[in-house]
């Protein structure tokens, strides 16, 4: 199983100092994981759930796929760390990570 990115911001903003290849590497797989129209749009529907978490089950009808193909979207999610999951008997649910979309901003928005 791959490990998890940590939540944290991976780096200072890019207009102030060089990416090492490490934080290159990582700030690339969550963009990476956010490039996909229907990763972003699961990130949106999660970050705008008004019980701060969805089922897996209430995710395709919105994003108009398959479970499998929903669950294939959530698991990389997952791995980039940008949303948690918990199994609660035959389901699984999904959280944003604020503080990991929140990192991403902060490495894209330039201090001034």
């Amino acid at each position: 199983m791959p490990t998890l990115l940590p939540v944290t911001a991976c780096c200072e903003p890019l207009t102030q100092a060089p990416l090492s290849a490490e934080q290159a590497a990582t700030f690339a797989t969550r963009l990476k994981a956010l490039a996909d129209p229907a990763r972003l749009r699961i990130v949106s529907l999660l970050a705008a759930a008004a019980e701060g978490e969805v089922c897996v089950c209430d995710l395709t009808e919105p994003l108009g796929l398959s479970q499998p193909t929903v669950s294939h979207h959530l698991k990389v999610l997952h791995e980039a760390g940008l949303v948690t999951r918990q199994k609660r008997s035959t389901w699984v649910y999904y959280a944003a990570v604020p503080a990991a979309l929140e990192a991403i901003a902060e490495v894209l928005a330039p201090r001034g």
